[in-house]
Order: C-alpha cells, then structure tokens, then sequence
C-alpha cells in the first residue's frame, strides 16, 4: 500500500519522488485522467463541514501531504509519511520532466488573466519545450453557475491538453474537478491552488529555509494574518485534537 489513512483520508507515504514517478508513468500511457489534490490541517477542518469537498478528497487518484501537521500527524499516528510534498512540489517536478520530454501540453484555469499572461511568459522561458495549450480566468464568485462550468468545460476540451492545472483555491477547486473530470479530455489534473500566483510572482513564496523547518506558513502568516489567521488558530489546533483522539482511540496500533 503506497497510502495510510490519516483520519479517514487515504494520503501518500511514499514520498516526492515516488509519487511524481507514477504521475509520469500514468501520463506516458494516455490513461483515462487522473488528478492529484492536496491535504493539509485547513482542508481537513474545512471538509469536516462541507461533504462535496470530503468526496473530492476521498476520489483524488494521488491525494499528497501538504503540510507539516500532515506529517506530524503520521508520526503521532504510528504512519510512514516523513516527508511534506506540497502542490509547487509536484507543480515544478511534472512540468521539469515534461520539459525533456518536449511533447507535452498545459492548460492554465483559474485566477486572474493578468495572472495567467505572466505565467505563459515565465513558461516560454523556464520550460520552453512545453505547449501551453491555453488558459481560462473563470468568474470571481463563490458559486459557479452551471453555464460557468460547461463554459470551463468547453474550454479545456477545446485545448486537448495534456495537464491541467487548477488554482481556485481549495475547496472550490477540488470540488469542480471532481465533478467535471469524467468530461475532460485530459491525462491529468492538478489541484494546486497557490501555485499559480507564487509561480507568476503575485505572492512572495516563503524561504526555503522555512519550508525545509516546516515553517512555510510563519512568513505568510505575518505577511498576511487577517487572511491566514483561521489556518493556524483554528483549523490547526481541531487537526491535532482529532489526530490525539484517533490515537487514544481503544484499539489503535501505534
């Protein structure tokens, strides 16, 4: 088994490398699409209210610990997991491999269109061998309308790409994918949210040193505390309650 279960959620173990191997491998035979999503403590709490965005989890083909509190959680739980592998992860390492294999395409759906031009113009340089297919800005609203998403719809299939790339922000993101990806003409989908304006330079990513301490959350948090402050204060502190209980839990094997 490459995943355990973290209250109820099957994550991969195995690790970056590992993972992105069986990505690459499910890419070159053209299977029927596959998508990744990602977990972290925020997600976990989120879904414990919203039973669309749990599904979306539970039916994501590779579903990766983005978040120390993840990998802490496994170490508490007795689990495998020893290493974070985060949506810029899988993000970068994918497109690196596409980009020697020089026959691939992307397609870019959501955020801003001033957002998504500035992608195609770091992608043109950073990986030159990989067609950007095309992009799509979907209206800003909390709820997509069924015309909004046949027009996604429409739009990624028009493009035949080979990876699509979705930054809407969890859960909403999660949730289109899962509904809409039985109609996608692609290989593979990624859920990465933050990705699109970290890569396009929007938001300031935090120091490696941060992220190799399992602190990429404090300098965001500073830098944004009225947006980022439920993550940490909330949502962070009902994750470890619930991973302690599963470990007091009459009958766990640590």
């Amino acid at each position: 088994m490459l995943t355990e279960n973290i209250l109820g959620y099957q994550v991969r173990h195995d690790g970056f490398e590992a993972c992105l191997t069986e990505i690459t491998e499910s890419l070159e035979k053209g299977q029927k699409p596959k998508w990744l999503a990602t977990i972290n403590p925020h997600s976990y709490a989120v879904a414990l209210h919203r039973p669309d965005f749990r599904n979306a989890l539970n039916a994501a083909n590779w579903l990766i610990p983005d978040g120390v509190g993840v990998v802490l959680a496994s170490r508490i739980l007795g689990g495998e997991i020893r290493q974070r592998v985060s949506g810029p992860d899988m993000f970068y390492g994918l497109h690196d491999f596409m980009q020697k294999a020089e026959n691939y395409s992307v397609f870019f759906l959501g955020s801003s269109e001033e957002t998504l031009a500035e992608i195609c113009r770091r992608m043109s340089k950073d990986w030159p061998n990989i067609r950007i297919a095309g992009t799509y800005s979907p209206p800003f609203k909390p709820v997509f309308s069924d015309e909004d998403i046949e027009q996604m719809v429409n739009s990624v299939n028009a493009a035949r790409p080979d990876v699509l790339w979705i930054g809407l922000t969890a859960p909403k993101q999660e949730e289109l994918v899962n509904r809409i990806l039985p109609r996608l003409n692609v290989r593979f989908a990624g859920a990465v949210g933050a990705i699109f304006d970290f890569y396009a330079g929007r938001v300031k990513r935090s120091h490696p040193v941060f992220r190799r301490l399992g602190l990429e959350w404090l300098p965001r948090l500073l830098r944004e505390p009225r947006r980022l402050w439920r993550r940490m204060f909330v949502s962070a502190p009902i994750f470890m309650w619930h991973v302690l209980l599963a470990r007091l839990k009459p009958g766990h094997r640590a």
